[in-house]
């Protein structure tokens, strides 16, 4: 049973993962995107007036994105407590693109939950 339970949690954590890193490429293309904009027109010689419209519309989609962003990690937080509801709790989940877990945030959350992890001596 703890071997399907892990499997399934790798399944989701690589779901996650690739949701992650979507968002954030989106982000920083769209971001990207905003700046180039103006600099180019200036380039081009023209009026600022040109091409206003756009440029609001991206940065309207850069705070969308930053709003998933803010999801996705929110996503990702409830998930570290469905793992240890799993039991899985001792299991580390990494990102295969980065090969590391960021450290848990000192938030309410995690110091409830780390209240009742104790310290296990050598025999």
């Amino acid at each position: 049973m703890l071997k399907e339970r892990r499997m399934v949690a790798e399944q989701i954590a690589g779901a996650l993962f690739e949701a992650e890193a979507a968002i954030d490429a989106a982000l920083s293309k769209t971001a990207q995107l905003a700046g180039v904009m103006p600099a180019l027109r200036k380039q081009a010689g023209l009026s600022a007036l040109i091409g206003q419209d756009a440029v609001e519309h991206a940065s309207q989609a850069i705070a969308a994105l930053a709003e998933a962003r803010r999801a996705i990690v929110e996503t990702h937080k409830q998930l570290s407590v469905a793992q240890e509801q799993a039991g899985l709790g001792a299991v580390t989940m990494t990102d295969p693109g980065s090969g590391i877990k960021p450290p848990a945030s000192a938030d309410e959350s995690t110091r409830v939950r780390m209240k009742h992890i104790r310290a296990v001596h050598a025999a």
